[in-house]
């Protein structure tokens, strides 16, 4: 299909069917150059001018326009009106015989377990698909399961996206069991479940996954509750670990006796190179745990935000201290702490010298009357682990396979998913009941 044709087949398919041409689609179709590999970018929060958001219709009229369209790999729909109605539309662009997308975003829609039940049997049979986003869809505990389940059959994905999706206990443990097994996904963010216990079962079943698991490269669990305990816990499995590179666990509830466990980690594992401790409690104390283990020989840190922890004149000196004796931490963020005017003079000093470069950390510095002061500066912790420039997706190492069977006392973790025989479907129910 032509380039400039992808525009007047859309405006074709609207009148065949009697549906209103949406300006914002037609817009981005008539700019798409299809050479090579083609992005439509259809996100439906625009901030510099308002559009027409994508709803079910929409949909319907798009899929009909790429059907088979092999130019088109990456589609972007987030902030829009999509429901579950729409859905059975999109999965037809995930059938193994016309797919072409490695990439679907189809994040802050509207889309509940139906649909995600829908997606998970389609994509069981896809193996083109790279990257799939849901993340602000309220898909639930059932539709996690689906989803959970669909990792047991696809060996192509690599990055699933499920923050603020109403995920529930069970539909996280059942993601660490299917993830002892999968050797393909490289990146999970299971942000902001719901969890109503206070035992943090998960982190258990998480720890154990860990000890296992070599493909994972990013992990996010921020806004999930997790406290010291169940920061031990998972770093009991993060000890064995070797692949993981990226930890998310901003938001959450850990003080100073949660950081000496993960502070455990960075001594022995040298693979973890960023971590969001953002919006956590670790105060002084905390601090100073993490800045001995960062002069640490075995520590390979180069990203690290302690945005928003209590931390005061002590703490984010020894940090600074730190910074000027490791090698590799180069990415360093601190705003929201107690910045007194040691602590003003002491980073004003690793920017000036060179040692933390100022678009590298989310302060500068200023002088006011023979005053030390730090500013607020627009950079921040990357969002996602550059896998591109590294060869940490190579999973040809052999897993320690030694899980500690007595962290914890679990619910019997095998039992939850079925193993993978043959062709499976997505039984959410059999799997519910299972729990």
């Amino acid at each position: 299909m032509a380039s400039e044709n992808i525009s007047v087949v859309y405006t074709a398919v609207c009148k065949e069917h009697e549906i209103k041409i949406n300006p914002h689609v037609l817009q981005v179709l008539e700019k798409t150059v299809e050479k090579g590999s083609a992005t439509l970018k259809l996100s439906g929060n625009n901030r510099l001018k308002p559009v027409q958001r994508l709803d079910d219709k929409d949909v319907f009229a798009l899929s009909k326009c790429l059907k088979n369209n092999r130019s088109v790999t990456a589609l972007e729909l987030r902030y829009n009106n999509i429901t579950d109605g729409g859905i059975h539309d999109l999965a037809d662009l995930l059938q193994e015989e016309s797919s072409s997308l490695k990439s679907l975003d189809l994040m802050f829609n509207d889309i509940q377990t139906d649909g995600a039940e829908v997606l998970a049997k389609i994509l069981q049979g896809n193996s083109t698909l790279l990257s799939f986003c849901l993340s602000g869809n309220k898909i639930g505990n059932k539709g996690a399961m689906c989803l959970a389940s669909m990792l047991q059959v696809n060996k192509t994905l690599k990055e699933l996206e499920l923050a603020d999706c109403d995920l529930a206990t069970q539909s996280m443990i059942a993601f660490a069991i299917v993830l002892k097994r999968n050797k393909s996904l490289c990146s999970l963010d299971i942000s902001r479940p719901l969890l109503f216990s206070h035992q943090e079962e998960w982190a258990v079943h998480f720890s154990e996954m860990l000890a296992v698991n070599s493909s994972l490269v990013e992990l996010h669990l921020g806004k999930i509750g997790l406290t010291d305990t169940g920061m031990e816990r998972l770093t009991e499995g993060m000890k064995l670990n070797h692949s993981l590179r990226y930890l998310d666990l901003r938001c959450n509830r850990v003080t100073r006796d949660g950081i000496r466990h993960l502070a455990k980690v960075l001594k022995q594992n040298p693979t973890l190179e960023v971590i969001d401790l953002s919006s956590n409690r670790i105060e002084d104390e905390g601090a100073s745990y993490l800045s001995e283990a960062i002069t640490q020989r075995g520590c390979s840190l180069k990203e690290l935000s302690v945005i928003s922890n209590n931390i005061r004149t002590e703490g984010l000196l020894s940090l600074a201290q730190a910074i000027t004796l490791n090698t590799t931490l180069n990415h360093f963020y601190i705003w929201g702490n107690h910045l007194d005017e040691p602590v003003c003079q002491a980073f004003r000093e690793l920017i000036s010298s060179g040692r933390l470069h100022q678009d590298q950390t989310d302060v500068s510095a200023y002088e006011v009357d023979g005053r030390v002061f730090l500013a607020e500066v627009s950079n921040s912790l990357k969002r996602h682990y550059d896998r591109t420039t590294s060869s940490d997706t190579d999973t040809s190492s052999t897993p320690n396979t030694t899980a500690d069977p007595s962290i914890g006392n679990t619910t019997s973790p095998e039992s939850i998913i079925a193993p993978h025989r043959g062709s499976a479907t997505c039984s959410s129910a059999a799997l519910l009941d299972s729990l």
